[in-house]
């Protein structure tokens, strides 16, 4: 029995592995958003959990056997396989619920759909060759990012005060407020690898002005749920060397 098995049975926690994308070495931690969201969530729901990366080179049979043609990540839950990361995370705020666990849920909508389009942007951006269409797709970029720091940068409703006649900017680290949910989870990882990528590959940086994202992505630097689950910088740099097109 190995000593997650162990750790959980003790504390009578559930039996919960997650298999994440292997980094280059094909040990670490690789570049996938799709993995990084699941183990911030496991994380900070504060459940004991066993990690395995796994080296899409050389998947072990046994791997295979347990998720047949499915590629990381994917999730045993006392000896369950799960293996949608959408259904994994309603999985996961459905049964691990308070007053054990925290609920992760944003408490506004409006925090599930900020900045959904950006890794999109990015993506059309970073993939194209052509010159003349570079401008119009980092315009594109820009575009998306900046209603993603008028959201970060509007209060929330609890940051208003009724008795003042002007509503001030927000302060909130997160973009539901003072604690990571659900949505942080789904875009910190994505937004992350837009910064490193954009700007390794194409000078492109977050513009200063934009004081919302910054003041988002550097609270999430200031916390160990996002840095210890983040692959690294030349992880994130080596998956896109082959992506990442010159412009011509």
């Amino acid at each position: 029995m190995a000593w997650f098995d162990i750790a959980a049975k003790k504390f009578g926690f559930p039996t919960i592995e997650l298999f994440v994308k292997a980094g280059s070495d094909g040990e670490s931690i690789g570049n996938c958003p799709f993995s990084q969201r699941l183990f911030m969530i496991l994380w900070l729901k504060g459940v004991i959990f066993n990690v395995t990366t796994v080296d899409l080179k050389r998947k072990p049979a046994d791997l295979q056997d347990l998720a047949p043609g499915t590629n990381p990540p994917f999730m045993t839950f006392n000896g369950e396989v799960k293996v949608d990361v959408n259904k994994i995370e309603e999985f996961l705020e459905e049964r691990l619920t308070p007053p054990r666990y925290p609920r992760l849920a944003a408490k506004h909508a409006e925090s599930n759909t900020a900045g959904i389009d950006v890794f999109a942007k990015f993506s059309a951006y970073i993939k194209n060759s052509r010159k003349d269409t570079n401008d119009g797709l980092e315009k594109a970029l820009l575009k998306s990012l900046k209603r993603l720091d008028e959201y970060l940068r509007c209060p929330l409703p609890e940051e208003i005060d009724p008795n003042s006649p002007d509503d001030p900017e927000s302060t909130r680290s997160f973009l539901d407020g003072s604690d990571l949910t659900l949505a942080d989870c789904n875009l910190l990882p994505k937004l992350h690898i837009m910064k490193v990528v954009a700007k390794k590959y194409r000078g492109f940086e977050i513009p200063a002005d934009m004081t919302g994202v910054w003041r988002y992505l550097n609270g999430a630097y200031q916390r160990e749920e996002f840095i210890n689950t983040c692959p690294a910088e030349r992880e994130i740099e080596f998956a896109y060397l082959d992506v990442a097109k010159k412009i011509k």
